[in-house]
């Protein structure tokens, strides 16, 4: 009896040691062990139970291990991943490790605020027809990307909302015409972030159709603004000036229509694009004609200090004497220089109600306060400035922190 005893636990000593028990949280150890010491079938009954446990508890950490990666990366049909779970060789535990320099890794401030360099991988939406000047600012911005034209400006809003483009170019001033305002409304409409800003020259063309010389024109289509930036020119030839929805709309219709007598004002490229002769160049009345773009996108970029950064931001203000001029203050007060102010009744609130006549109330405009100012949100200066700025404003919103654009 005592050498069948004996034999006994020689095998369960080889077991044990060829099979490491994995107990499960659920069943202590002094559980399995303490119940029943004395009797060896419990004891076989015990060792039975917690191989059982093994078998279990390692089922569920492999099942872990695989699925925690496989969601990171699903493995395309016909493509096997660039890392994933590697078996351990010569390992006794038969456990799982994956080599971690095979991960991918987190994406940094250069790769958010870049995506790449020539903007290859980038679909950027702008208002008008292929020639427009806003196309000519989505290619300096990126000089690769894939151009999507929209109708209107809020459809290019729209198409960076539903992720159906990656960003927006749109105007939002021009050296001779001022501010569009409808942008600015829809910068308030709508959850986007200004992430850049181009700056292009903007040069003006009478364009024909081939073989026309420019005395035989006698309508030109273009844009109200495009048309109005040439006065000199068009009052010169005489013509009448016919409004359009973008300049490089006004090419094509005179391309499709094939009028002698009507030209367009548009861009050179606009000209290339619809077969169309340049009948003069340069014909708007300032030289030093540029329009600034603000480039939209759904998510910030990280600011950063590297490089000239600008911050716009919308606020209104309380009720109150010199309140506008403390609120511009916090800037003057930090050495911040301020390159944009605009101002734009609130639509749903236009009217405030003061009482500062002696007959009774009197009603004034309730502004939206749009600002640019040089300086980039990684700044303490320009956060202090904000936050004194909440001591007079009732609403505060930043429009976006982004790099300047300072080559035309």
């Amino acid at each position: 009896m005592f050498v069948c005893f004996c034999v006994f636990f020689f095998f369960f000593f080889m077991a044990l040691k060829a099979s490491p028990i994995w107990v499960c949280p659920r069943t202590p150890c002094s559980d399995l062990w303490s119940r029943n010491s004395g009797s060896a079938f419990n004891l076989r009954f015990d060792l039975e139970k917690s191989r059982k446990w093994e078998c279990c508890c390692l089922a569920v950490l492999a099942q872990r291990a695989i699925t925690s990666v496989e969601d990171e990366k699903p493995n395309v049909s016909g493509v096997e991943p660039s890392w994933g779970i590697e078996r351990t060789q010569g390992n006794e535990s038969g456990g799982f490790h994956k080599d971690l320099n095979l991960l991918p890794k987190p994406l940094s401030a250069n790769d958010l605020s870049s995506c790449s360099k020539d903007g290859s991988k980038v679909r950027v939406a702008y208002q008008g027809l292929p020639g427009a000047y806003s196309e000519a600012a989505a290619l300096k911005a990126y000089p690769k990307c894939e151009t999507v034209p929209c109708d209107q400006f809020e459809e290019a809003f729209k198409a960076v909302e539903l992720w159906l483009v990656d960003k927006a170019v749109l105007p939002i001033e021009n050296s001779v015409g001022g501010s569009i305002h409808r942008n600015y409304d829809l910068l308030l409409r709508h959850r986007l972030n200004i992430v850049g800003e181009v700056q292009l020259q903007v040069n003006h063309c009478l364009l024909g159709l081939p073989g026309v010389r420019k005395e035989e024109i006698k309508n030109v289509l273009s844009h109200p603004q495009a048309l109005a930036q040439c006065d000199i020119m068009l009052s010169k030839l005489g013509v009448v000036r016919i409004n359009t929805d973008d300049t490089a709309g006004a090419a094509q219709m005179v391309a499709s229509t094939g009028l002698r007598d009507t030209g367009a004002v548009a861009s050179a490229r606009a000209a290339e694009i619809y077969g169309l002769d340049v009948l003069a160049e340069k014909i708007q009345d300032d030289d030093d004609n540029i329009t600034r773009f603000l480039v939209l996108a759904r998510e910030h970029i990280i600011p950063g200090t590297d490089r000239p950064y600008k911050t716009s931001i919308v606020f209104t203000l309380e009720e109150g004497a010199g309140v506008l001029f403390k609120a511009l203050a916090v800037f003057a007060l930090r050495d911040i220089n301020l390159t944009k102010i605009e101002s734009r009744p609130q639509k749903q609130r236009p009217l405030r109600v003061v009482d500062d006549s002696n007959e009774g109330s009197a009603k004034y405009f309730d502004y939206m306060f749009y600002i640019d100012f040089e300086a980039s949100m990684a700044e303490t200066r320009a956060q202090y400035a904000l936050e004194h700025l909440q001591e007079f404003a009732t609403f505060i919103r930043v429009l976006g922190c982004y790099p300047m654009d300072t080559v035309l």
